[in-house]
């Protein structure tokens, strides 16, 4: 039974997570609270191997899940679930786009699903901030969310963004060199738990 909800849960995820992996996230956190299979401080985590590893981030969010949940089997029938809608609908439109590619209405759908991915994106971001930067799910004051704020976490975030878009010398660096950096000052400045 657990594999079937695994494939289901993820076949939806697929169906409605236009934007790539990271529009994936808010489902993820609504598959979270709803199942239980993970927190949504393991979501960050779930993040950041999925950013850190080989392959499309929302397949590897879904394997991650999958293998967590099910093991080797969970994680095939996540990715599965996942990957499905995508290639149906690639393989629709491969039919038909020529047929329809001038056509207003389909100019217009396409047009109209940007929005909703930045949406999507920018909702995702907003959580992984909030876990990434504040230690505590939901302040409700001014003051809890001020003391809640992880300065390791924001200086960090400061440093990184300066070294990727300001130093013309490390502007061009890959980003595992970047996530190599944060996973050493994460052990080295004991960011667990913060």
């Amino acid at each position: 039974m657990i594999y079937l909800q695994l494939f289901f849960e993820f076949l939806k995820i697929g169906m409605f997570s236009v934007g790539g992996g990271m529009a994936t996230l808010p489902f993820l956190y609504d598959l979270s609270d709803k199942t239980g299979w993970f927190t949504h401080a393991q979501i960050a985590d779930m993040l950041a191997v999925s950013e850190s590893t080989p392959g499309p981030m929302g397949i590897n969010m879904a394997t991650y899940v999958g293998y967590t949940v099910a093991g080797i089997p969970g994680s095939i029938l996540a990715s599965v679930g996942l990957i499905l809608p995508g290639v149906i609908l690639v393989l629709l439109i491969m039919a038909v786009l020529e047929k329809f590619r001038n056509n207003k209405y389909v100019e217009g759908a396409f047009y109209g699903l940007r929005p909703a991915s930045v949406g999507l994106i920018a909702a995702a971001g907003i959580l992984v901030a909030r876990i990434a930067f504040l230690s505590s799910d939901s302040p409700v004051t001014v003051s809890e969310f001020l003391n809640g704020i992880s300065i390791k976490a924001v200086i960090l975030a400061v440093i990184l963004l300066i070294l990727t878009r300001g130093v013309k010398a490390t502007k061009n660096l890959h980003p595992v060199v970047f996530i190599g950096f944060s996973a050493l000052v994460g052990i080295v400045f004991s960011f667990a738990g913060v």
